[in-house]
């Protein structure tokens, strides 16, 4: 008689096949991880699903990393980590996503249901912990529920502005086989809706009249520009219209430097003069001094995907809940025929911010080409600003350091500027450079480092080495948390300034060297330059390692309102 057991064991599929099924059909194809015994049986379905496995050395630069991957790719990012610690040291990627509005998913391990309560190994309230910092957070509660509850955490990833999900998956149910019938596994592209709104039809033909009769508008495009991946509609918008545009988070490169409608430094005069000002996918926020800098007399517009962002901390006279592409674009189909040329009349105004930043360079033009050593953090921006190309992805982690960068380094292309966003989280950059090198490996990545932040994530670059993705990378080194020591100088006096910020005298160039990668050491302002390009043509992982005046703040750093 014939042996069919074989057959009905192909019948039967586990919990971690089903997960791997729901990340293909979500179109996730790099999962990033660090292992542990409750969580294996995914890995075994990514190898069945073609998905890779990127396995790092400490569960936040796995979190960071899914963050940085969304960002990039604009698909939803992934991170799986184990029960307990596992999932605890995601905790604070998690909350960067979170505040950064960036779709990924976190499978964190469970102990078995049925040592529920019991004191198994690594047992912890995961979902309670990260409800507040998710969009969704939930425990798969059987086998044949693993993908479907996979595909319902990516859904609600999209419920108004984007932001990460959380699933706890206890092991006796992702270990566990059901017959593949009883399983249910939502089809790709089936099982979530459009979340591209084009806005109250009203509210657009409002803006559209409020455009066509100012004589001094802005636009400020923010974050959400490059989420909804606004660019040419936000970009034939500023043309269409003639709107002096500013941009900030990741809408920094939806205009390129030298684009007659990309303005910068002349921002804080623009919104205290401006008679109609529309705010793009950003806060207001403490980025946005909470709305108070923009002029009283103004009449401000914000658009954003998130119903309750909208007039939250200043007062509007039109708010339009949609995505900023689709509502942009109907803009300018609303004035269409209804401006003069562009509008030749505000020619006076965009000469006049012009000016404006004309005059803040030439004010800063001096420490942009400081000879001084240690070297001027304003003469470092400046080289690297200088050495960005059309494919160079910017990827700024750090206080101080990257609070200059802001200032003066300007991508050339939409979607190459990454920062952590609104929380602030140091140790961003090395986890960043790995997603955006693995999505994107034809491009370059420069990355600028304070020495404090690459402290915190820093051993996993030698993951960067391990996979071969190579990187420009340069520290800018005071061996200082410098952006806490300029408060605290203010707050208690010089005397006082070095308490608990202050770094040792690092060589992160031997760090590289030591761990497979290129390093130089750069004490001469002179020496950037051509450090930068041997970096480059190393074709390798890289730091530069900087050494910069330990004196020298940034204004962003001196105006924050914790150090008044």
């Amino acid at each position: 008689m014939p042996d069919d057991s074989q057959d009905r064991q192909q019948d039967l599929i586990s919990g971690g096949h089903l997960v791997a099924k729901a990340l293909k059909a979500e179109g996730v194809d790099v999962i990033y991880t660090l292992c542990g015994g409750h969580i294996i049986d995914i890995y075994d379905g990514c190898v069945d699903e073609g998905i890779e496995v990127v396995d790092v050395r400490h569960e936040q630069v796995a979190a960071h990393a899914a963050d940085g991957y969304a960002r990039i790719t604009g698909k939803p990012g992934c991170a799986v980590v184990t029960a307990g610690p596992g999932t605890t040291d995601a905790v604070t990627g998690v909350a960067n996503a979170f505040r950064a509005e960036s779709p990924m998913l976190l499978i964190g391990g469970q102990g078995a249901h049925t040592q529920h309560k019991m004191g198994s190994l690594q047992d912890l309230p995961h979902v309670d912990m990260m409800t507040p910092i998710t969009k969704f957070a939930a425990t798969v509660p059987d086998t044949a529920r693993a993908a479907d509850m996979v595909s319902m955490a990516f859904r609600e990833c999209y419920h108004g502005a984007p932001g990460p999900s959380f699933l706890e998956i206890p092991r006796d149910v992702l270990d566990a086989k059901v017959p593949v019938d009883k399983a249910r596994v939502p089809e790709a592209g089936r099982y979530r809706a459009s979340t591209r709104s084009a806005g109250d039809p009203e509210a657009v033909e409002k803006l559209a009249d409020l455009l066509v009769h100012a004589e001094k508008p802005a636009i400020l495009l923010g974050s959400q520009v490059w989420t909804t991946r606004a660019t040419d509609a936000a970009v034939e918008f500023v043309r269409a219209l003639n709107v002096p545009a500013y941009m900030n988070g990741a809408g920094r490169g939806t205009l390129p430097p030298g684009d007659p409608h990309h303005f910068q430094l002349s921002r804080r005069y623009a919104f205290a003069n401006a008679d109609v000002i529309v705010i793009v996918g950003t806060p207001f926020d403490f980025r946005m001094g909470y709305g108070k800098r923009l002029s009283p007399a103004a009449t401000v517009v914000q658009i954003d995907l998130d119903y309750r962002t909208v007039g939250k901390n200043r007062d509007i006279d039109l708010g339009i809940v949609g995505d900023a592409g689709r509502v942009l674009k109907s803009v300018v189909e609303s004035v269409s025929g209804r401006l003069d040329g562009g509008s030749v009349k505000r020619k006076a105004w965009l000469e006049e911010l012009r000016t404006a930043e004309q005059t803040a360079l030439e004010k800063r033009l001096p420490q942009l080409r400081s000879e001084a050593s240690p070297i001027h953090p304003y003469r470092l921006v400046s080289e690297i600003n200088d050495f960005l190309t059309e494919d160079s992805i910017y990827i700024g982690d750090g206080g101080d350091i990257v609070t200059f960068s802001g200032q003066v380094v300007q991508p050339k292309s939409p979607g190459h500027w990454m920062d952590p966003g609104p929380l602030g989280t140091l140790g961003v950059g090395v986890p960043f450079v790995l997603a955006a090198k693995q999505a994107r490996p034809d491009k370059e990545v420069v990355a600028l480092f304070g020495d404090g932040a690459f402290s915190l994530t820093g051993w996993d670059f030698e993951t960067l080495v391990r996979y071969n993705l190579p990187f420009v990378g340069i520290v800018g080194n005071n061996s200082s948390m410098n952006q806490i020591r300029y408060g605290q100088a203010q707050k208690y006096g010089l005397e006082r300034e070095r308490v608990g910020n202050t770094l040792g005298d690092v060589h992160y160039d031997e760090f590289a060297r030591m761990l497979g990668g290129y390093g130089e050491e750069v004490r001469d302002p002179a020496d950037i330059g051509p450090a930068l390009r041997r970096a480059r043509e190393s074709g390798l992982p890289s730091l530069i390692n900087v050494w910069v005046d330990p004196d020298a703040y940034a204004p962003g750093t001196m105006n924050q309102t914790m150090y008044k």
